[in-house]
C-alpha cells in the first residue's frame, strides 16, 4: 500500500483541506476572502494558517491598500507539492492500489 506514505496527517483536518484547495488553485486570497469562503471565525483560520505556515505550505504577504491593512496568502511549492502527493494518496485509496 504505497498510498499510505504519501498520506499527510496534515491534511487530515478538513479546514486545512479546505484551506489547501483554495490555495492552490487561486494565486492568492485574503484572510476575509478565506474566511467566507470556508465559514470560519477569525480566530479557527488563524490558528489553521500559522500552522501551515510554521511547515512553510503557505507564504504570507501584507501590505497597505489606503490605510487599511490587506493580508493574503498563497500556497508555496513546497505546499503545493505536499497536497498533490496528499491527493494522489486519497485517489489511490479510492482505486485500492
Amino acid at each position: 500500500m504505497i498510498w499510505l506514505e504519501k498520506f499527510n496527517k496534515v491534511f487530515e483536518s478538513k479546514v486545512r483541506l479546505g484551506l489547501m484547495s483554495v490555495l492552490v488553485v487561486n494565486e492568492a486570497v485574503s484572510f476575509n476572502e478565506l474566511k467566507e469562503l470556508l465559514q470560519l471565525t477569525d480566530g479557527n483560520l488563524a490558528s489553521h494558517l500559522r500552522a501551515l505556515e510554521e511547515l512553510k505550505f503557505l507564504a504570507v504577504h501584507k501590505e497597505f491598500v489606503g490605510r487599511k491593512p490587506l493580508t493574503t496568502y498563497s500556497a508555496t511549492k513546497k505546499g503545493k507539492k505536499a497536497f498533490a502527493e496528499h491527493l494522489d494518496a486519497l485517489e489511490a485509496l479510492l482505486r485500492r492500489e
